[in-house]
């Protein structure tokens, strides 16, 4: 079954344990090396505001992946039919049309504007059951790793008992 990092925007309070975790995992330092400016930006995650309150962005590994679709050398694919959208720098020709495809602004360019850079749930960690560092690093539970159809079911439901409760209007 497809996984998918579930955001609770409410419980984040802007510690960036997400982006700095993700950043070390990203850049390969390893997490004994001062956090420079070059490690920083290795992260594919982010926390922005929204009004005052802060908001872990990460990738949606879409099911219908723009990114994916667009891709014109495969360097982003999935692994299984379930797995998460993972790119594959070396065949990446920096074209840039993932970049423009992605709804969510979630794929970018390497700081060297030569290779796509994106979130891979960190695929490495998730085959040998450890969460994303992302996840790992999240001290309040703001972000978790949840099977894709419980969430959809769950989202479901909610939408279901707003309509019978009159909560969504036109």
């Amino acid at each position: 079954m497809a996984k998918v990092i579930v955001v609770d925007a409410s419980k984040c309070y802007a510690c960036l344990g997400c982006v700095v975790e993700c950043a070390y995992q990203r850049s390969g330092a390893g997490e004994h090396v001062s956090l420079t400016s070059g490690v920083l930006l290795s992260a594919v995650c982010e926390v922005i505001a929204v009004g005052e309150d802060p908001v872990p962005l990460v990738c949606n590994h879409c099911a219908d992946a723009p990114c994916l679709t667009v891709c014109p050398t495969g360097a982003i694919h999935r692994q299984s039919p379930e797995g998460p959208v993972v790119l594959t720098r070396e065949l990446c020709i920096g074209c840039k049309a993932c970049v423009m495809a992605c709804p969510f602004g979630m794929v970018r360019m390497s700081r060297e504007g030569t290779t796509a850079v994106k979130c891979d749930m960190c695929a490495d960690r998730l085959a040998v059951g450890r969460q994303p560092a992302c996840v790992e690093a999240c001290i309040t539970g703001a972000l978790e790793v949840r099977e894709l159809e419980d969430v959809v079911s769950e989202s479901q439901a909610r939408a279901g008992a707003m309509v019978l409760a009159g909560g969504v209007h036109k």
